[in-house]
């Protein structure tokens, strides 16, 4: 049996088992290539084949249609959805990714399920199988976890068994053979999720009727606020610099200055360290 029989067999009984699959050339990348030019965002919605993992599918008579485009095909790939994702573990060039996840584990307190979907890459390293709750969507990552580990969520892939690299062969766990992936640890998920952004509260002055100062702080807190990307710091500045000449008319306290000010920065993205020093700039430069 040829390396591509070998591929769209295995290829077939993934597919039996509710795998999306599509052929991989010998460097594990999509087999079929796209028919768009560079730079397009089609994602198989044209209904043509060479769209990658978008390719990827469960019927049978489209898997062999697939390979039958694709005779140079010696794999093929496994499509992350679902509540599928796949733990990269890589072991070469130095880098040990058994190492990092067991570093992980103790700090983190978790344990990888041992009968968990294991394939061994032919560099040393492997593929962990997990599922995540349905609903939850894991981006790909590389390196984010630590040296050596990659993520295969939503959108990604990961080499099926029985595919050949220009290393070798992927295998299952010669022990385990196939078995259901496991739920990933709670605490392994949370890594794999990108970190929730922070949300600070928005600050306003609120000036009383006739508080003619308070309503120009208003203002140029706005003008931060409203500060163009590239340009935040210089209008920081500004502001700060006209905030202060209010100050030293004595129509505005100082430490109203610097928190609205420095608030309004760091909600644009500056720094506090950045916003601070902006403002005693300004407050410098008003004073001098």
């Amino acid at each position: 049996m040829s390396n591509h029989e070998k591929a769209l067999d295995n290829a077939q009984r993934a597919a039996a088992q509710g795998y999306a699959v599509a052929p991989t050339t010998i460097n594990k990348t999509p087999a079929i290539p796209s028919p768009h030019d560079k730079g397009h965002s089609c994602k198989g919605d044209c209904g043509q084949p060479g769209h990658g993992v978008y390719d990827a599918t469960t019927n049978a008579a489209d898997v062999r249609r697939l390979f039958a485009l694709a005779p140079k095909a010696v794999g093929y790939l496994i499509a992350c959805r679902g509540r599928l994702v796949g733990l990269d573990i890589d072991r070469k060039n130095g880098v040990d990714g058994y190492a990092t996840l067991a570093r992980l584990g103790r700090e983190h307190g978790f344990e990888i399920p041992r009968l968990t979907t294991t394939v061994f890459t032919p560099s040393g390293g492997a593929h962990l199988w997990m599922t995540v709750p349905e609903g939850v969507v894991v981006p790909n990552s590389v390196g984010r976890l630590g040296a050596g580990l990659d993520v295969r969520g939503t959108g990604g892939y990961i080499v099926g068994p029985g595919s050949t690299g220009r290393a070798g062969e992927y295998v299952f766990h010669p022990d385990l053979g196939y078995t259901e992936p496991q739920p990933a640890p709670d605490q392994l998920l949370r890594l794999m999720l990108p970190p929730a952004p922070v949300v600070r509260p928005q600050r306003r002055h609120n000036p009383t009727p006739g508080d003619a100062a308070g309503r120009a702080l208003e203002g140029l807190v706005n003008v931060v606020l409203n500060a163009p990307q590239g340009e935040r710091n210089s209008k920081l500045y500004w502001a700060a610099s006209k905030a202060w000449a209010h100050v030293e008319d004595g129509h505005l306290a100082a430490g109203d200055v610097e928190a609205e000010l420095i608030s309004a920065a760091v909600q644009i993205g500056l720094s506090d360290g950045e916003a601070r020093r902006t403002v005693a700039s300004a407050e410098r430069g008003v004073r001098a």
